[in-house]
């Protein structure tokens, strides 16, 4: 898919949204959900991985190479 087609089908896209009324709710609709941060607590989540300590070093082996 080209350029041109990806941006003709973006703008398709959008003008459903506008003309079928899909478009996002305002914030003052806007539920959150029960799994949403409770500010009751206020205390921030913990992560679900968080064991206490620092995950060791693992080394790439041998021929291996990482590129950000």
């Amino acid at each position: 898919m080209s350029e041109a087609e990806f941006n003709l089908l973006l703008d398709a896209v959008r003008d459903v949204m506008v003309l079928e009324d899909l478009a996002p709710a305002p914030e003052e609709e806007f539920v959150p959900r029960s799994w949403s941060f409770d500010a009751t607590f206020r205390t921030t989540p913990k992560a679900a991985n968080d064991n206490e300590g620092a995950w060791p070093l693992l080394p790439f082996p041998d021929g291996w190479y990482a590129a950000c």
